[in-house]
């Protein structure tokens, strides 16, 4: 078999086309709502499909995105911490939805988690400034 041309029908990567997808650039993407949705999303997944794993794979999917960004921006020190303070919230939530319920406890860590990645990574890259006065 003559293995000199590529007879496959599979554009090379990267894609240019018009039908191409881009990924954002980890450093312009806003971490905050990514965990939001990751935690929440997650959660609203495995509840409504009664699929755990696939709950889980919305969980990742959000963690990875965010994480990517997290490193690009902030390195591999704030990178741990925000990574481990995403899923300390999923596995603390477990436990504080027997004392306050399900959806509060969701939106409890979500809320943290999305805090800390406004913080230690969003607000370090934003374009906000302080009002003058």
């Amino acid at each position: 078999m003559n293995n000199s041309r590529s007879t496959s029908r599979t554009p090379s990567l990267p894609h240019t086309g018009p039908n191409a997808v881009a990924l954002k650039p980890a450093e312009k993407v806003n971490t905050a709502p990514v965990v939001t949705v990751g935690l929440i999303g997650g959660y609203v997944t495995a509840r409504e499909t009664g699929i755990r794993p696939l709950g889980g794979v919305v969980l990742a999917a959000a963690g990875i995105w965010a994480g990517r960004t997290w490193l690009a921006r902030r390195g591999p020190a704030t990178t741990a911490v925000l990574g481990a303070t995403y899923l300390l919230g999923f596995g603390l939530s477990h436990p504080l939805a027997k004392k306050i319920g399900a959806w509060p406890a969701v939106l409890t860590v979500a809320g943290v988690s999305a805090g800390a990645s406004a913080l230690l990574s969003d607000a370090a890259y934003s374009e906000w400034e302080p009002a003058e006065d």
